[in-house]
C-alpha cells in the first residue's frame, strides 16, 4: 500500500484528536476515531472510555507524547508513538490503522510495548 503524505497528516491529526479527547474525558469525541470494529466491540463510548481508563492509562494520560515514523506491521499501517506516563515511565503505543471506504482513517487498535532502557 502506498502511504501519502495526506495519510500521514491524516493519521497523525486522528490520533492528535483522539488523544485530546482522552484529556478532555469527550468519550464520544474519542470513541468516534475507533474503527466500525471497535466501534462494536465496546458498544458505546462509555465502555470504551472506561476500558482506556483502565487498561491504557499512557493513553489516556499521557504526560508527552512523540510521533515516530509509520510503519508497516504484517500488512497493517502502523503508527508508533513514544508516550511518557503519568510517572514518567516511556512506552510505545502501537496504532494500527485501518482506511475506510469514505477513504478516511481509523484507528483499529493500540498496543502498548515497554520501551528498553538505553533506546530513548
Amino acid at each position: 500500500m502506498e502511504v501519502t503524505e495526506t495519510d500521514r497528516t491524516a493519521i497523525r491529526f486522528i490520533i492528535e484528536r483522539q488523544l485530546q479527547a482522552f484529556q478532555n474525558d469527550d468519550a464520544t469525541t474519542a470513541f468516534s476515531f475507533a474503527s466500525p470494529g471497535i466501534q462494536i466491540q465496546f458498544e458505546t463510548p462509555e465502555n470504551f472510555m472506561r476500558m482506556v481508563k483502565t487498561a491504557y492509562p499512557a493513553v489516556y494520560r499521557p504526560r508527552s507524547v512523540l510521533f515516530e515514523d509509520l510503519t508497516n506491521m504484517r500488512g497493517v499501517l502502523t503508527q508508533p508513538v513514544l508516550l511518557l506516563d503519568s510517572e514518567g515511565v516511556p512506552m510505545t503505543a502501537l496504532y494500527l490503522m485501518e482506511k475506510q471506504p469514505d477513504r478516511t482513517w481509523r484507528i483499529n487498535g493500540c498496543y502498548l510495548v515497554p520501551v528498553e532502557r538505553g533506546t530513548i
